[in-house]
């Protein structure tokens, strides 16, 4: 039991450490956030802190920045690229400073999942920007034929790591 409670501490910390990553690089942008929160749905616990709401929702399964897209959307391919990427790179740093332990092993593994071009990740989304660069805006055929392929793509290594350990 207490191993499961672990477990489940140090994935929240590892989503908490995720989603600063990202508010973190936006405020280094100049895009503004109004919300961070862990889980989904409903709130059921929060605070106030300067302009930004932390929040506990009720649905225990991932977590959140609410940013300015539209503000975000204004900004350099660089810039873009640094929000969205905020995150992971804030996992690896925490995951690498704790490396061995399982809350290491938990912020590369979110690290990892969330490199994955699968549809609203954060691979995904750095694609997306990639993409609209080159195309000098958006195409959506282009960008559908993206997410399938992503999530494809993300299949075949979800089942090479499998294989690899079992």
């Amino acid at each position: 039991m207490s191993l499961l409670m672990s477990l489940i501490g140090f994935a929240a910390l590892a989503m908490i450490i995720h989603e600063l990553g990202h508010l973190l690089a936006a405020r280094s942008c100049n895009v503004s956030a109004s919300e961070v929160g862990l889980g989904m749905g409903p709130r059921l616990a929060g605070f106030r802190l300067g302009s930004i709401s932390f929040s506990l929702r009720a649905i225990p399964i991932g977590s959140f920045v609410m940013l300015d897209g539209a503000a975000l959307k204004e900004k350099s391919i660089k810039a873009q690229l640094l929000v969205h990427l905020g995150g992971v790179a804030f996992n690896l740093v925490a995951g690498l400073f704790t490396y061995g332990t399982t809350f290491g092993w938990l912020n590369l593994l979110l690290a990892a999942g969330n490199i994955l071009p699968l549809y609203q990740h954060d691979g995904w989304k750095c694609g997306v920007v990639i993409m609209r660069a080159l195309m000098r805006g958006k195409n959506q055929p282009a960008e559908r034929a993206f997410t399938f392929s992503g999530g494809f793509v993300s299949l075949l290594i979800a089942w090479a790591v499998f294989r690899m350990f079992i």
